[in-house]
């Protein structure tokens, strides 16, 4: 099993920075990729950013390329997600995901470990 707990979601203005961290147990953190999702009020829950085991590889969806950053520490067993210039459209409950393999995925249904959430609102 593995425990993941996020953190440092609040209410900030459009174009803030954001800075989310995720705390892993219960299993060899380098041993995991890890993934960033969120969930908006009313919609689905959408792919946000993934990183592989050794932090060599990362991935984002279109719309956080270039402002989200995922990175990851293997001794403090910790992912983060550096969130610049946000959006109102960012709005939502961001969750920390975790999967033993190798490969990284943007597909939530490769997960089997998630966090509760965090919320993240940004006022325009």
């Amino acid at each position: 099993q593995v425990q993941l707990v996020e953190s440092g979601g609040e209410l900030v203005r459009a174009g803030d920075s954001l800075r989310l961290s995720c705390a892993a147990s219960g299993r060899t953190f380098s041993m995991l990729a890890m993934g960033w999702f969120r969930q908006a009020q009313g919609k689905e829950r959408e792919f946000v950013a993934t990183i592989s085991r050794n932090g060599a590889f990362t991935n984002y969806a279109d719309s956080v390329k270039g402002r989200f950053t995922i990175s990851r520490d293997n001794v403090k067993e910790t992912v983060t997600l550096q969130m610049n210039n946000l959006m109102s459209e960012d709005t939502a409950v961001y969750y920390c995901a975790a999967r033993s393999s190798i490969l990284t995925s943007n597909a939530e249904r490769e997960y089997p470990y998630w966090g509760q959430g965090t919320q993240v609102t940004v006022s325009s």
